[in-house]
Parts: C-alpha cells; sequence; structure tokens
C-alpha cells in the first residue's frame, strides 16, 4: 500500500488505525539548488506524504522533517523548513519536529538533502483497505501539477542535456512560466477535496500516481481487477507533450516515467460516478472520467 498501517487497539490503546509515510523529494533537488529557490521542495515533500496517507482514508496528524548537508547554510535550512511549515498549515498538521545534520565528506558543499515522515489517523469503519474494489466500478481522475516528484532524472535530461535549455527560458508549452517555474510547481495535494467523500463511504479505493506512472501504482490497489483506461479522457500539460517529443519517448516509457497529468485515481461505484464528478467540480477540481475497472489481475490496460 502507500502508507503503513498500525493498529493502537493491538496495544490496548484506541479504536483508530494510524497510517504513516516516509518520503524524499529526489532528483526535484537539484532543479531547486541550481534555481536557489528552495521554499517549494518542502511543501511538496509534505503533499506528497499527505497524498500518501490519504489514498488509505487518513487525515494527517503530524510530521517530522530531516535535512542533511555538507555544510551547514541557514538560509537554505530555513527555506526548506519555511515550505513545509506552509504546507503543514494548509493541510492541517502539525510540524512536530526534525533533524538537521552536516555531514560533510558524505555531502559535497552546496548539497542537501530533505526527506520526510508524516503520521495520519482514519477510523476503522472508514480505512480504505481494497477490500470494497470490484468490477464495474468507474475510475476518476484527479489532475496533476505538473511533474509532481517524479521523473525528473529523465526531465532534466531531456530540458537541459537534449534542448540546452535555461531556467530562464519560456518554452511555449509552458504557458507563460520559466523552465524553473514549472519544474518547481508545487506537488498538489488533495486533502481538502477527498476527505469529505471518503467519510461519506463513496470511494472503494484511491491511487497516488507517483513514480512509475499509472501503469507503477494502480496496481497496488486493484485487487483481483484491472484497469482499462481510456487515455483521450484528458489531455496532458504541455510540458509533457515537450517532454515525450523531444525525448523521443514512446507511450509506454512516457506514461512510466511522468504522471501525464494525473495526480490521483479514484474507484467508484457506477451510479455514484457523476454525482462525485459534480461535487469534486463544486470543490474547484477539473476531475474526469478514465475508464473502468474490469475482471482481471491487477494490471493497467489502454482503451486507446
Amino acid at each position: 500500500s502507500f502508507g503503513g498501517l498500525f493498529d493502537p487497539a493491538a496495544v490496548g490503546m484506541g479504536n483508530s488505525i494510524l497510517v504513516s509515510s516516509a518520503d524524499g523529494v529526489g532528483t526535484k533537488l537539484q532543479v531547486a539548488r541550481r534555481a536557489g529557490v528552495h521554499d517549494t521542495v518542502g511543501q511538496c515533500l509534505v503533499n506528497h506524504c499527505v497524498n500518501d496517507v490519504l489514498v488509505q482514508g487518513a487525515r494527517p496528524l503530524f510530521f517530522m522533517d530531516y535535512v542533511a548537508m555538507g555544510k551547514l547554510d541557514s538560509s537554505t535550512v530555513a527555506a526548506l523548513i519555511r515550505g513545509c511549515a506552509l504546507a503543514c498549515e494548509r493541510n492541517q498538521l502539525a510540524l512536530l519536529g526534525g533533524e538537521t545534520a552536516e555531514m560533510p565528506g558524505v555531502y559535497e558543499e552546496g548539497d542537501f538533502e530533505l526527506v520526510g515522515f508524516l503520521v495520519g489517523a482514519v477510523q476503522r469503519e472508514h480505512l480504505i483497505d481494497g477490500s470494497r474494489v470490484r468490477p464495474g466500478q468507474e475510475l476518476i481522475g484527479l489532475p496533476s501539477n505538473g511533474l509532481h516528484t517524479n521523473g525528473y532524472s529523465l526531465a532534466r535530461k531531456i530540458l537541459f542535456d537534449v534542448l540546452g535549455l535555461g531556467l530562464d527560458d519560456r518554452p511555449d508549452e509552458f504557458e507563460g512560466r520559466t523552465v524553473a517555474e514549472e519544474l518547481l510547481r508545487v506537488h498538489r495535494p488533495y486533502l481538502e477535496a477527498l476527505l469529505p467523500l471518503i467519510e461519506a463511504g463513496q470511494i472503494a479505493a484511491m491511487a497516488h500516481i507517483t513514480g512509475g506512472g499509472l501503469p507503477g501504482n494502480l496496481p497496488r490497489v486493484l485487487g483481483s481487477t484491472d484497469a482499462r483506461i481510456d487515455r483521450g479522457a484528458w489531455q496532458p500539460p504541455g510540458v509533457f507533450e515537450l517532454l515525450v517529443r523531444a525525448g523521443g519517448l514512446e507511450a509506454e516509457e512516457a506514461y512510466r516515467a511522468f504522471n501525464m497529468g494525473v495526480g490521483m485515481v479514484l474507484a467508484v461505484e457506477a451510479e455514484q460516478r457523476d454525482g462525485i464528478l459534480e461535487d469534486l467540480e463544486a470543490r474547484g477540481e477539473r476531475p474526469f472520467a478514465m475508464g473502468q475497472l474490469v475482471e482481471g489481475s491487477g494490471q493497467v490496460q489502454w482503451s486507446r
């Protein structure tokens, strides 16, 4: 699953299930370092962890950070943690603590690492554990905000090495944003839009689309069904169009390397699909119906 589960009742402590997540920002940090912009990646980290516990129905409780670098730079550390704090405030969870480590010889001067740990909780009756997934359910996608935090090694190679772009360049596909602005867009959280649907019992399963894309993440929740996806149901943002074209990527490679514009996928009952789409639109989302669940063995099928 996307988060680890712990049952406090097993040690005589309550009825909620704890859900935990640990993650890093990956090579997106290289873009932040190169651009000298450090406060967005902290937001990405928190939001990524929030989404990873959300897919099992959990509300985030607290977050802890870990920053390591070769030589301590207080302004960089402050910006990184400021980003974490902003995202914690937005998602209504506590930034409980953390650790800062200066490690010369492990990290070169100017290098840094940022990772985080989040714990959430869900009432036992609201836990999303895959038991309600079945053929005939419909799939709803929620758009990503660009690359989120995955595929950056390939994206940097295509944009900087193949195309020779600089951080201040503005490709037409980026809709006026610079390369730095596009690559440092904040990984979206989906808590506010989805928690009411979770608490109403309207979501059978969710998949957070991160590294591995749709074919690498949807199987984690499919059980004995297959997901039949219509790739024509949404238009990937311009950044993906540029990366696919300039990188000469086949569709299968692109959909495994990148999220291709899909940040979260929901499995819902067919008769509830239209109502859920309307609910999400009323909350400011731009959801789209993207496929169905059919009998299978946990695979992703493409209808086109």
